[in-house]
């Protein structure tokens, strides 16, 4: 059994940080078709099979939320950027469980 070396917030507690104004970093990990369909206004898009190549556009040291469709990816995205020092959370239960009625920013 691994250890988890990131944290995890789950969608409510994310809400509240944006509510809050609180210097949130989203990076979306699902395909181009599910951020089509809807995502978190502010949100940087970065498909899980592209992580690799774009880890340029990732700031190590800043927390950053990821979130998916229901947390599967976002945990294997930051299971995989963690293990580079980046300061990764997992948002379990992804866009999912997020209320799709609150705007990013308000």
């Amino acid at each position: 059994m691994s250890v988890k070396t990131y944290k995890e917030r789950l969608p409510h507690e994310v809400l509240d940080r944006i509510k809050r104004k609180d210097n949130v970093v989203i990076l979306d990990v699902r395909e181009p078709d599910e951020w089509e369909a809807g995502h978190i206004p502010g949100a940087k898009h970065i498909p899980l099979g592209q992580i690799n190549r774009a880890l340029n556009e990732i700031e190590p040291k800043e927390e950053t939320i990821v979130v998916c469709r229901s947390g599967g990816r976002s945990g294997r995205a930051c299971e995989y950027l963690s293990s580079l020092g980046y300061n990764v959370v997992n948002m379990p239960g992804g866009m999912t469980e997020w209320s799709g009625d609150i705007e990013y920013g308000k």
